[in-house]
């Protein structure tokens, strides 16, 4: 589980060290992130790129403040030189953790902190003198910490060098969830989350997670969050305390075009509806997943929609260990699958938009093909792949990614195209002891 990262400043330059502290079961786990900030910043030494330069490519979902929301939202640009650094904004969460890196190199993690410019490239970071096999060097940049986010204010370069626009990958997929797709608990939270992982996993592939913990399918409270993804997916903001102080009762709803469309779209959403804690009837959580359906194939009306089935964590039986109220509305939400490939729905498709509330009949002039389809995770995770706080750990993460991309591969025919840049951060366990 990932603190929030206590800054240290260990040396007197202008890049010096910051030490976070990970708690690993419990243990501290001591990692030493670079202190990126400068202490002085000289805007005459650099060319400067706006915020809404057409050479940055923002990742996930942004508002129009190029404020950060959901789970891992990142930026991404080509650039020319040995110098990346980026201005954020006042609306920056002081302290958040990021991850970036150059090309296909390992994340480099740092704390970020408002209103400041950080120093992320410069000729002494690993990797930036190496002039291929990807070329132009590539930056990327995605927020660790699902609860937090950043404000894009400017990106420079060194004068006289520039940034270039990279062309997106070919494929794209979104994942809307709950706490479990947001990487809650795992290391380092949103970037080793299942539903980071199995974006990123895929290679060559656009990936943005919607999923934010606590929050349920149905519209109501659950956990202190005043809305279900039956509303807030069709915004901008996800349902955190820091979207009410930026937006109050007014965010934005997200434009959909601002992208294009998912060619798959990943649910997995129900355990805090299922909790006896938020008091949602099975027939107020399979209202509202139909309607997240209905609302993902209005928007991407040629999506592919994978409907997960719930994991509710384990308990010890006697001289073993069984699954949680195993059930887990596995019938409804299979039948509600079943609807939405019947002849009844593909001859006349309903809609749903989350921001009117409204629901519309399509008029087809042939009847459509199914869309929706059914992954069940029985057997993936056993009793301790899931935490204390019933989350998936790193492992057990790697395993629901893991399997949904073999499911994806053989289903949809997308080859796994990931072929050796680092998805999980210190994931490297190795054992050179030969003999006990």
């Amino acid at each position: 589980m990932l603190s929030l990262s206590k800054l240290a400043v260990l040396g007197l330059g202008l890049i010096s060290q910051a030490s976070a502290v990970i708690l690993q079961n419990g243990q501290v786990r001591e990692t030493n992130f670079p202190n990126t900030r400068l202490d002085s910043f000289s805007p005459s030494s650099y060319r400067t790129y706006p915020a809404n330069a057409s050479e940055i490519s923002y990742k996930g979902r942004w508002d129009s403040k190029y404020v950060s929301w959901w789970s891992a939202p990142g930026i991404k640009f080509g650039y020319t030189g040995q110098t990346v650094a980026i201005t954020f904004g006042n609306l920056t969460t002081d302290r958040v953790l990021v991850g970036y890196r150059i090309g296909g190199l390992d994340w480099i993690f740092t704390n970020i902190t408002a209103g400041a410019t950080h120093l992320l490239v410069s000729p002494e970071t690993p990797g930036s003198s190496l002039t291929g096999p990807i070329n132009p060097w590539t930056f990327e940049l995605r927020v660790s910490n699902w609860a937090y986010g950043i404000q894009i204010d400017s990106v420079h370069v060194a004068k006289g060098e520039k940034l270039i626009k990279i062309p997106d990958h070919g494929r794209r997929i979104e994942v809307i969830g709950d706490s479990l797709s947001a990487g809650m608990y795992t290391t380092y939270e949103g970037l080793t989350s299942w539903a980071y992982g199995l974006g990123a996993g895929l290679g060559n592939t656009e990936y943005s997670v919607t999923g934010y913990p606590g929050i349920c399918a149905a519209d109501q409270d659950c956990w202190g969050n005043p809305r279900g993804q039956v509303h807030q997916w069709f915004y901008t903001s996800d349902t955190s305390w820091r979207a009410s102080q930026i937006w109050g009762d007014n965010p934005e709803p997200w434009n959909f075009s601002k992208q294009p469309a998912a060619d798959i779209v990943v649910i997995n959403i129900g355990t805090n509806d299922h909790n006896q804690h938020n008091n949602v009837s099975t027939e107020a959580y399979i209202d509202a997943l139909g309607k997240i359906i209905q609302g993902v194939h209005g928007k991407w009306p040629k999506a592919q929609v994978i409907v997960m089935s719930l994991w509710l964590g384990f308990y010890q039986q006697g001289n073993t260990y069984l699954p949680n109220a195993p059930e887990g509305w596995v019938k409804e939400i299979q039948d509600l699958v079943k609807y939405f490939n019947s002849d009844k729905y593909l001859s006349q498709p309903v809609i749903y938009d989350g921001v009117t509330k409204k629901s519309t009949k399509l008029r087809v002039k042939r009847k459509e093909s199914p869309f929706v389809h059914w992954f069940n995770t029985k057997g993936i995770l056993q009793h301790n792949d899931i935490g204390p706080q019933w989350h998936p750990t790193d492992v057990g993460a790697i395993k629901v990614a893991s399997h949904l991309q073999q499911f994806i591969r053989i289903k949809f025919g997308w080859e796994l195209e990931a072929t050796g840049p680092e998805v999980w951060h210190e994931t490297l366990y190795w054992n050179d002891e030969s003999g006990y």
